[in-house]
């Protein structure tokens, strides 16, 4: 059944997504994309009240605001160098959008196919590495198929477990890969092997359907629970304070 109480897939996404923040303290959010927006945002506003969000340039914001508005106070002054300094402390959490990302992590946003001549160029290899090796990364996948969960990414711009493991203890002292959320499910990377585990899958999503879509054999295990729904007072927040405007369907539709 569905009604104006029932949440949507964008909504249960923006919680999984929320969800990567829980426990981080006051460290800086970074979310990248729309979804990644409304879950930090909805994070700040219930249980992580500690985390420090921009206005998207320069500014810490105040309280929660809508998307596409500026925030109605500031509390900071956060300069591109200043950027560098949480990044490098670890005093960061970023959630990316990857191209393609593998079964241990490894992420490419810069080209597909051969490098020197690419089937298609992207936004070039920018900050992953440094984020990857220097604080927690989470991943956020608005359509989940075999042509973004690949056996092999094309090119390695953000650092997956095996990579971080073969360059030794200056890597992985600080590499941690926290959560991949997609419009399936949830996913994760436990034990000493690090290989993507499939945590849960989303209402109304199988967890056939989540194999089928991807480009590598997953850790599942033998009971893999839904991802859970928006409470009450979280329906509330995204749809009449965080996202009156509905911009989280561009990503997921209804």
């Amino acid at each position: 059944m569905s009604g104006p109480d029932t949440p949507t897939r964008a909504e249960i996404c923006a919680v999984a997504c929320a969800e990567a923040w829980r426990g981080d303290g006051e460290i800086l959010a970074s979310p990248i994309g729309l979804i990644p927006t409304v879950g930090a945002r909805l994070a700040r506003a219930t249980f992580a009240p500690q985390l420090m969000l921009t206005d998207g340039e320069a500014a810490l914001g105040v309280g929660t605001w809508a998307l596409g508005d500026p925030p109605g106070a500031t509390e900071g002054w956060l300069p591109f160098r200043q950027i560098f300094e949480l990044v490098w402390s670890g005093h960061r959490h970023v959630m990316m959008g990857p191209s393609q990302i593998d079964r241990y992590g490894n992420v490419n946003i810069s080209a597909v196919g051969d490098f020197h001549r690419p089937k298609v160029a992207l936004l070039g290899v920018r900050g992953a590495p440094g984020n990857t090796v220097s604080h927690p990364c989470s991943y956020w996948v608005p359509r989940h198929s075999r042509r973004v969960f690949v056996d092999r990414v094309d090119l390695v711009c953000g650092v997956g477990y095996d990579r971080a493991a073969a360059a030794g203890p200056q890597v992985t002292r600080h590499h941690q890969l926290r959560r991949v959320v997609s419009n399936l499910g949830v996913f994760d990377f436990p034990g000493p092997e690090h290989r993507m585990r499939l945590v849960s899958v989303h209402p109304g999503v199988s967890v056939e359907q989540v194999r089928e879509a991807t480009g590598f054999e997953l850790r599942v295990d033998a009971d893999v629970p839904t991802t859970r729904l928006p409470t009450p007072q979280e329906l509330r927040l995204i749809r009449t304070v965080i996202d009156p405007h509905d911009q989280r369907y561009a990503e997921v539709p209804r």
